[in-house]
């Protein structure tokens, strides 16, 4: 009788080493979805910060706003402000955002609406993403 158990403990500790790497392929996986998930958050603040020192820009100069408008917004297309803005992001190399792109485009009525949109493609995902901040400049 001895010899029809004979194996049943390492068959049992192999089962149980297999569960365990589940377990742990299981962790590494969470642990990359929580990193892809911080990363999109981190790029969501970004794109919101860079959208409202747009923003902040046209409010100073409210005597121009109408050379604000830029689809896209690049360092030939736009007003002074925009271009400056643009190249000194791009001779920084510290642009938060991956990819990025950003427009200025007026909307017709009242109060002056503008519509600032900041784009950009994170490298895990190849998606494009978009942050759309409106804003109702007044008249100075």
């Amino acid at each position: 009788m001895r010899t029809a158990q004979n194996g049943i403990v390492l068959l049992e500790a192999l089962i149980a080493i297999l569960i365990f790497a589940f377990g742990v392929l299981a962790l590494v996986g969470l642990q990359a979805s929580s990193i892809n998930n911080v990363l999109d958050a981190k790029y969501r603040a970004d794109a919101s910060f860079v959208a409202n020192e747009i923003i902040g820009k046209m409010w100073l100069k409210r005597t121009t706003l109408n050379t604000f408008e830029c689809a896209p917004c690049t360092a030939t297309n736009g007003n002074a402000d925009t271009k400056a803005w643009v190249a000194q992001m791009a001779a920084s190399g510290n642009f938060p955002l991956p990819a990025a792109r950003a427009s200025i485009i007026r909307d017709p009525g009242a109060g002056n609406p503008m519509r600032v949109v900041v784009q950009w493609t994170p490298p895990q995902t190849q998606v494009q993403h978009s942050h759309v901040a409106i804003t109702y400049v007044n008249d100075p």
